[in-house]
């Protein structure tokens, strides 16, 4: 079978970005409803540690301003720091960017707050660097709905992938039959899944009928 791995997403060729899912970030997000946006950047860590992808967590001015890293995302690696920044691109800061280099992958798939700054100052520094860039649209999000659609077009225009996250975790997955994964991405899927994981409830009550 012919290796796809260039054009999709495979988990040991990728690592995840989460930067500046914050309170103080969060209460000024506009145009998107922000309870998804936290369910959303939640299912993608769990992916993450699912799939044993590296995953880098970084927060901005957490003790001046912004505060901690939301506490969902937190607790699913209770022991990682987050890289604390003062820069507002990530790709600026030398740990945030030596801890990217350190995994040795080539493809960042990166969530973030806001994604009109500190989404795309470090997507478009990155493709210039020559990685290559995914954007979680629906774990990042902006001052208004318009901020974030011209972020996104912005970074696609330069190179970046718009996805998902649920796109991520099936991406991931591949096959049904991988049952190292299966239980595990079925759990992701009814805890934050939404409707798709209203599916998979039933779906499995049915069958234990």
């Amino acid at each position: 079978m012919r290796n796809y791995s260039n054009s999709l997403l495979d988990p040991d060729e990728s690592v995840i970005l989460i930067i500046d899912e914050q309170p103080a970030m969060f209460f000024a997000v506009e145009g998107k409803n922000r309870e998804n946006v936290m369910n959303n950047v939640v299912g993608l860590a769990k992916t993450a540690r699912s799939f044993n992808v590296p995953c880098i967590l970084s927060t901005v001015e957490s003790k001046k301003f912004s505060g901690e890293l939301y506490s969902k995302v937190k607790s699913l690696y209770p022991k990682v720091n987050p890289i604390d920044r003062t820069s507002i691109n990530a790709w600026e800061d030398n740990n945030f960017k030596r801890a990217v280099s350190e995994t040795g992958k080539k493809k960042l798939i990166i969530a973030g707050l806001w994604t009109e700054v500190c989404v795309t100052f470090p997507a478009l520094s990155a493709l210039e660097d020559g990685y290559q860039v995914y954007i979680v649209t629906d774990a990042c999000a902006g001052v208004s709905k318009e901020a974030h659609d011209m972020a996104v077009i912005r970074m696609a225009q330069a190179g970046a992938v718009p996805v998902t996250w649920m796109q991520v975790l099936l991406e991931f997955q591949k096959d049904w039959s991988n049952q190292e994964t299966y239980t595990k991405v079925m759990s992701i899927a009814k805890e934050n899944g939404g409707v798709y994981g209203l599916m998979v409830e039933y779906a499995e009550s049915m069958l234990n009928k």
